[in-house]
C-alpha cells in the first residue's frame, strides 16, 4: 500500500540521521574458499534444530520482508531478510523503481547493465535487505509469456551476459543476488502444475547457460521454480539442482524455493534444496516442511545431519561471502505494514542512470528521416493514446502494477516496484520541446474520430500504444499472467491507423512487455516506430532524450518481431506436459533454421548516424586442453553525428555438430565520434565453442568448419570469416 509522506520537516531530519545508509564503499566480496572456513567454524557450533532455523522461512507475512528466515543465539546468526524485485524494492518506499530486464538487455552494454547491478545494490544494502530476488532469467520462449519482460530475452548468450554483471554488480555492494527461476519456467499458465520437458541437451545448451554463468559470476543464491520437470517438482529434482548445479556447475551457494514452491520435506532436502521461502506450506498455513518437520526427518534417519550442516553451511557462506558480518544496516523495510517502516531514503542520485538506461535501451524499428525531431521546423505536435498520461491509481488499486490503464513503464507481478515517481510520455516531451513548440494531445484510445483531429494539424504525430504481462496471479484484461495473444492493447492498432491515415509524418511508440503484430506497419505515412520497452520511472525523460537527438539511439531488439503469429514456433502449452519439442530452436534460430523472414530481427535496432565494418580478422589456436579463437575488426561512424554502435557475433559450427544456423556468442558496445574508427576485439573459447555432449554428459569443441558472422543484427551481417579446429 502506497503510504501518505511525511512531512517536509520531519524528512529532512531524517535524511540527515540516515545519511550514512546512502552511501557506503564496496564490501571486500570473499572468494568462497574462505567463505567457507568462516562458516565451518560457526555452523559446526550449531545444534541441530538451530541449523534448521537458519535453513526455514518465518512464514508469510510473518516478519519485516517478503521473506526472513529465523535467527538464532549462541552462536549468533541474524534473521536474514529476503525481499523482491529484479528491477527494484518491492513493498517499500524511498526507492529507485528502474527499468525492467528486458530494457536492461535491449542496451546490449555490460557497462550499463554492471551499474544498474551496483545502484540497485546500494539500494537493498542501505535498506538491509540481506538477499535481493533478482536478476530473473526465464526466457522468451514463447512471445506471450507472461514473465519474459523481467528477464533478458530470448538468446542464452545475452541472457547470460544480462545476468552476470548485474549478479557483480549487486554482489559488489555486500547484497546476495539470486538467480531465477530454476528451471524451465517460461509461461505463466499451469505454471504450479504443469510439467516442462526437455531434453538433456536442450537443458544445458539454452536455459541452463545464463545461470551457468551467474555461478561464474559468483552468485550466492539460486531460486529453484514451481513448475515440474520432465514430471518432478523443480524444487525436489535431484538431477537439476544436485546433479548439474552442484555437481556440474560447481554451485557453492543455497538454493531456496520459490514462494511456497517447496512441495516436501524429505525428497526436496535430499535433492538439494537449502532454504524453504516464505517458511509455511501454504501461505499463513502456520505449518512449515522444513522446521520441526525437517528435525524429525533427521531423527527418523530420513535425511542425514550432514546435509543439513551442508544446507546451514551454504547459507552461511552466502552471508561472509558478501560481508554481512560486519557492520550490515539494520532492515528498516515493513513489507506488510509499510506505515511501521524506518524512513530511509536510498534514492540517491539513481534516477540519473535509470534515465540513461532508458534511453540507451530505446530500441528506434524504423526511421525514414523525422526523427531526431528538429525544433526549429517543427512547431506543432500531436501526442495520441492513453499510454502518454499516467492513469489515476495506486498501490491500493492496482496492486502489483496489475493495470492496463494509462502510461505502461512495468510490467505487472511480484517483479515490480512502487514508483516513487513516473515521468510520463506527456511530461517528459511537454519539458524537453518548450514553448517554442505546440503540443496537442488526446488520450482516448477509442474515439477514432477525436484522434484523427488532435493529429491532422500537427508537423508530426506521435501515437502511443502498449501491450502488458506479468505474473498468473494478477489477471488483467483477461490475460492471465500470459498474453492471449500478441496485438496491442487499448485499441492499439486501430488508434494507429486512425493517426497515420490523418498526419503524413507519423511516429508510433510502443511501451510493451515484447513483441507485437504490426499490421500497420508499411503505412505509408508511418514514418519511424520505436520501442522504448519498460523504462521505469524516467521513462518520459528517457523517450524525449532520443525523440530530441540528445540520446542518438542504440537500443537493440533482444527478441525476435514476426511478421505474422503462426511465423512463432512456440505459444504457451496448457498440456499437463509441455514439451519443449522445438530444443535448440528457440527465436531467430528458428526463423534461420526454417527461412522465415522477420518483421525485425533479433538484435535490430537503427542509430541517427551509420557505421561501416570493415577489416575482419580471425586466428584459432587449438591446443591439447584449450581452444581460443580471437577476431578484430574495425568500425568507422561515417555518418555527422556521435553515436553507438553494438557489433554483434555469432558463430555457425560445423554441420556434423547439429546446432542451429547461427548462434550468438559475442557482443560489444562503443560509443565512436563521427567521422572516427574503433576496434572491437573478441575472444572465444570452450564456453562459445562447446556443445554439449548427452553420451559423454560434458561439453566438447566439435571439430570442423566454423563460420564467424559479424553484424548489426542477426540478419544484418557485414563481415565473415571461417576458422578450422
Amino acid at each position: 500500500m502506497q503510504l501518505p509522506s511525511l512531512s517536509t520537516v520531519a524528512i529532512s531530519v531524517l535524511v540527515a540521521a540516515n545519511a550514512a545508509t546512502l552511501v557506503q564503499a564496496k564490501v571486500k566480496v570473499l572468494s568462497w574458499d574462505d567463505a567457507y572456513k568462516k562458516a565451518d567454524a560457526l555452523v559446526s557450533q550449531m545444534s541441530l534444530e538451530q541449523k534448521v532455523n537458519i535453513t526455514t522461512g518465518t512464514g508469510w507475512m510473518k516478519s519485516e520482508c517478503v521473506g526472513n528466515t529465523y535467527a538464532i543465539t549462541n552462536p549468533d546468526f541474524p534473521s536474514l531478510c529476503l525481499e523482491d524485485a529484479p528491477l527494484g524494492m518491492r513493498f517499500a518506499d524511498n526507492v529507485t523503481s528502474g527499468v525492467s530486464g528486458i530494457n536492461a538487455a535491449a542496451s546490449w552494454d555490460k557497462k550499463a547493465i554492471y551499474e544498474r547491478g551496483v545502484y540497485l545494490g546500494k539500494e537493498f544494502y542501505g535498506k538491509g535487505v540481506h538477499v535481493q530476488l533478482g536478476p530473473a532469467m526465464n526466457f522468451m520462449r514463447s512471445a506471450e509469456g507472461g514473465r519474459g519482460w523481467e528477464s533478458g530475452g530470448e538468446d542464452p548468450y545475452l541472457q547470460g551476459v544480462t545476468a552476470a554483471e548485474t549478479i557483480k554488480g549487486i554482489q559488489e555492494e555486500g547484497v546476495i543476488a539470486t538467480a531465477k527461476h530454476y528451471i524451465l519456467n517460461d509461461q505463466e499458465l499451469n505454471r504450479k502444475t504443469g510439467s516442462s520437458d526437455a531434453d538433456q541437451r536442450t537443458l544445458h545448451e539454452v536455459y541452463l547457460w545464463p545461470f551457468a554463468r551467474s555461478v561464474e559470476a559468483g552468485v550466492g543464491s539460486i531460486m529453484c521454480s514451481y513448475n515440474r520437470l520432465n514430471g518432478t517438482f523443480a524444487c525436489e529434482d535431484d538431477y537439476t539442482m544436485n546433479t548439474v548445479l552442484k555437481g556440474e556447475l560447481g554451485f557453492k551457494g543455497f538454493v531456496q524455493s520459490d514462494w511456497a514452491a517447496t512441495m516436501s520435506t524429505t525428497p526436496s532436502v535430499n535433492a538439494g534444496l537449502d532454504m524453504t521461502m516464505p517458511g509455511d506450506i501454504t501461505f499463513e498455513s502456520g505449518d512449515s516442511y522444513f522446521g520441526p518437520n525437517l528435525t524429525k526427518a533427521v531423527n527418523d534417519h530420513e535425511v542425514k545431519e550432514e546435509r543439513v550442516t551442508d544446507m546451514a553451511t551454504r547459507i552461511v557462506a552466502a552471508w561472509y561471502k558478501m560481508g554481512q558480518d560486519k557492520g550490515f544496516p539494520k532492515t528498516s523495510i515493513n513489507a506488510f505494514h509499510r506505515e511501521k517502516a524506518e524512513y530511509v531514503n536510498v534514492q540517491a542520485n539513481h534516477k540519473k542512470l535509470v534515465r540513461e538506461m532508458g534511453a540507451a535501451s530505446n530500441v528506434l524499428l524504423k526511421n525514414s528521416g523525422v526523427l531526431p525531431l528538429d525544433t526549429k521546423k517543427v512547431k506543432s505536435v500531436a501526442l495520441v493514446g492513453s499510454d502518454i498520461k499516467n492513469a489515476v491509481n495506486d498501490a491500493t488499486t492496482c496492486a502489483d502494477h496489475g493495470c492496463s490503464d494509462g502510461h505502461l513503464a512495468q510490467g505487472w507481478g511480484s517483479g515490480t516496484a512502487d514508483f516513487p515517481y513516473l515521468i510520463d510520455p506527456l511530461t517528459g516531451l511537454t519539458n524537453a520541446l518548450g514553448k517554442g513548440v505546440k503540443i496537442q494531445s488526446s488520450t482516448d484510445d477509442w474515439d477514432l474520430k477525436k484522434a484523427a483531429d488532435t493529429a491532422k494539424d500537427a508537423d508530426v504525430a506521435f501515437v502511443f500504444s502498449t501491450a502488458n504481462a506479468g505474473e498468473e496471479y494478477i489477471v488483467v484484461d483477461g490475460n492471465v499472467g500470459d498474453r492471449n495473444n500478441l496485438s496491442l492493447w487499448n485499441n492499439g492498432d486501430n488508434l494507429i491507423k486512425a493517426v497515420a491515415d490523418a498526419n503524413k509524418n507519423t511516429v508510433v511508440v510502443l511501451h510493451t512487455v515484447g513483441s507485437v503484430l504490426m499490421p500497420w506497419i508499411n503505412h505509408p505515412n508511418i514514418k519511424a516506430v520505436m520501442i522504448p520497452g519498460l523504462a521505469g520511472q524516467e521513462s518520459g525523460n528517457s523517450l524525449a532524450d532520443v525523440i530530441l537527438g540528445k540520446v542518438n539511439p542504440s537500443g537493440r531488439l533482444p527478441y525476435t518481431i514476426a511478421k505474422e503469429n503462426d511465423d512463432y514456433n512456440v505459444h504457451p502449452d496448457p498440456a499437463d506436459h509441455v514439451l519443449y519439442s522445438e530444443k535448440l530452436l528457440v527465436g531467430y534460430k528458428w526463423f534461420d533454421h526454417a527461412k522465415i523472414e522477420p518483421l525485425f530481427p533479433f538484435g535490430h535496432g537503427l542509430s541517427y548516424t551509420k557505421f561501416d565494418y570493415s577489416g575482419l580478422k580471425v586466428k584459432a589456436k587449438k591446443k591439447k586442453d584449450s581452444v581460443s579463437v580471437t577476431a578484430s575488426l574495425s568500425v568507422k561512424n561515417s555518418g555527422k553525428l556521435d553515436g553507438a554502435e553494438v557489433v554483434q557475433a555469432y558463430i555457425s559450427f560445423p554441420e556434423s555438430a547439429g546446432e542451429p544456423p547461427k548462434l550468438l556468442r559475442g557482443f560489444d558496445k562503443k560509443t565512436i565520434k563521427a567521422g572516427k574508427k574503433a576496434k572491437f576485439d573478441f575472444e572465444f573459447t570452450e564456453t562459445e565453442l562447446s556443445i554439449w555432449d548427452v553420451d559423454a554428459a560434458k561439453w566438447v569443441v566439435p571439430s570442423g568448419k566454423f563460420t564467424l558472422q559479424i553484424g548489426a543484427s542477426s540478419r544484418d551481417i557485414r563481415q565473415t570469416a571461417s576458422f578450422t579446429l
